[in-house]
């Protein structure tokens, strides 16, 4: 048995568990390839229209689930595992779109909570967003849990990790978006926003949130709510804010196509 810590660090693998997630990560559309899986025997028929499709099949083990329980190391319970290859690390300037084409990223600061993570993924997913940033203080959004929660969000959308002590107004401004930053105390209502084609939504950890001193340097957005209601879970937040801001932009480039067919100018 090896500990999912251990695949992680030093053997770049990562655990897919559950169907949901083991068809992303087969279906062709995920970053990331399946090395092996494993699954109970009862499990293989249901599977096999997915399995056969997958270019480059992966090897397929079958055991019973006692023989799987100790092998993972915990109890199995969906009767679907596999092992996937992470491959190199992606850089933030490879996976956001190049400007002047418009851009949405979201980043997380010191996110570590494994659920909040894989949320923001499935938001992100859902939402249109083209890419996830990451600060060195980030949970992994390959682990386990993290790639259940995000339903296989995370094995499709682009990420990348910030180098440590990395600045993210340093990057935004080298990728050409415009940051902004949801907090309870700032000024300007999210539903007044119009949001720029390019911009990173920067998401903090629940709690303490963003730095003040980061939060002083950034455009504060913050969702109306009812009285004596100070915040929400920071993946709800996140799927506001994108609610927002991806519609927004769709607007926004639907007006701009019936300009240009006009031969009108928008700014």
């Amino acid at each position: 048995m090896m500990r999912e810590r251990d695949l992680i660090g030093r053997a770049g693998r990562f655990i897919v568990e559950g169907e949901v997630t083991l068809r992303r990560l087969l279906s062709g559309r995920a970053r990331f390839r399946a090395e092996s899986i494993l699954l109970l025997p009862e499990r293989v028929a249901g599977l096999s229209d997915a399995l056969d499709a997958c270019p480059g099949r992966p090897p397929v083990y079958v055991a019973e689930r006692r023989v799987m329980s100790a092998v993972a190391g915990f109890p199995i319970h969906r009767g679907v595992l596999a092992v996937g290859i992470r491959g190199e690390e992606a850089a933030a300037d490879g996976v956001v779109p190049a400007g002047p084409a418009p851009a949405l990223v979201v980043g997380l600061a010191g996110l570590t909570n494994h659920d909040n993570v894989g949320a923001v993924f499935r938001n992100a997913a859902a939402f249109g967003a083209d890419a996830v940033l990451l600060d060195a203080g980030a949970c992994d959004p390959l682990y386990r849990k993290a790639i259940r929660v995000s339903a296989g969000a995370a094995l499709t959308v682009p990420f990348a990790r910030l180098d440590p002590g990395g600045d993210w107004l340093g990057v935004a401004e080298r990728l050409g978006l415009v940051p902004v930053a949801l907090s309870p105390g700032a000024s300007e209502d999210l539903a007044a926003f119009a949001p720029p084609p390019r911009v990173l939504l920067l998401l903090g950890t629940e709690g303490p949130g963003l730095p003040a001193a980061l939060l002083a340097r950034m455009r504060g957005l913050r969702i109306a709510m009812a009285s004596g209601v100070d915040s929400l879970n920071v993946a709800v937040a996140g799927a506001i804010a994108l609610h927002r801001i991806a519609g927004a932009g769709q607007r926004l480039v639907r007006d701009h196509d019936l300009a240009r067919d006009k031969g009108l100018q928008l700014p």
